[in-house]
């Protein structure tokens, strides 16, 4: 089977690269790096040409909210055509729990137009919504820093080893398109200024965590529904935290 892996080089395309080249399938990790590019076009047609499957873990260069728009419109859009044109018979791509709920971030709208923008493409196609990343959650209790405390939101939040989403993603990209939105997520709920206090003291960091449920999330405020699934068919990985910490 010829899978193209648009994003390819990045931390969830590597891995599911080498993962499905064990399987013995023809890979294309596809990146400007390898002369593939969404945006212009450039080797597109070349890459889809005979593939089975496209699988999109691509992020943009830029979170600005208009530049990440302008790139996830334009590059699905050429995407869909180039898949539409060479007979791809499943589009797989991957996004984020919460996508819907979350129109205060730009980066959530973006991805909620890329979302629409495959479902309406005609393709047969898969969409996988994970939640946040076990290797983002520094970056997240980061944000809610506020000179000497960190603020952050008590909402729960329901983090993934991004292995376990390689492993999903794997299983996914050689079964039959399932035209529909499957969440993926982490086995353990946690309020997040908690885990952030667990996380925080495991490195001898003192700042003081306060919970505040007004606290912006990358410019949202959130729910317990926001960063966790909500689908009863959701799948849960098998990877826990303490387990992920201590490899």
């Amino acid at each position: 089977m010829k899978i193209v892996v648009i994003g390819g080089s990045g931390q969830i395309g590597s891995r599911l690269v080498k993962a499905l080249q064990a399987q013995g399938h023809q890979m294309v990790a596809a990146s400007p790096s390898s002369g593939v590019n969404t945006i212009t076009r450039e080797g597109l047609a070349e890459a889809m040409n005979g593939a089975d499957v496209v699988v999109d873990v691509s992020n943009a260069p830029s979170w600005e909210d208009a530049a990440v728009l302008a790139f996830f419109q334009t590059s699905t859009q050429n995407l869909v055509a180039a898949a539409r044109a060479h007979g791809v018979g499943h589009y797989l791509a991957l996004s984020i729990v919460g996508t819907d709920g979350m129109a205060d971030n730009g980066y959530m709208r973006a991805k909620k137009v890329q979302q629409d923008l495959i479902k309406a493409s005609g393709l047969p196609y898969t969409i996988v919504q994970a939640t946040q990343f076990f290797e983002f959650l520094d970056l997240i209790i980061q944000a809610g820093a506020d000179g000497d405390v960190i603020r952050l939101s008590p909402a729960l939040i329901q983090p993934i080893a991004a292995d376990d989403v390689v492993a999903a993603l794997s299983e996914l990209v050689v079964s039959t398109p399932q035209n529909e939105t499957i969440e993926l997520a982490g086995p353990e709920p946690f309020p997040l200024d908690a885990l952030a206090r667990n996380l925080l003291a495991r490195k001898g960091d003192k700042r003081a965590v306060i919970a505040d449920v007004h606290a912006r999330y990358f410019g949202v405020q959130l729910t317990d529904k926001s960063l966790t699934p909500q689908s009863p068919s959701a799948r849960l990985a098998p990877t826990k935290l303490d387990d992920w910490l201590k490899r």
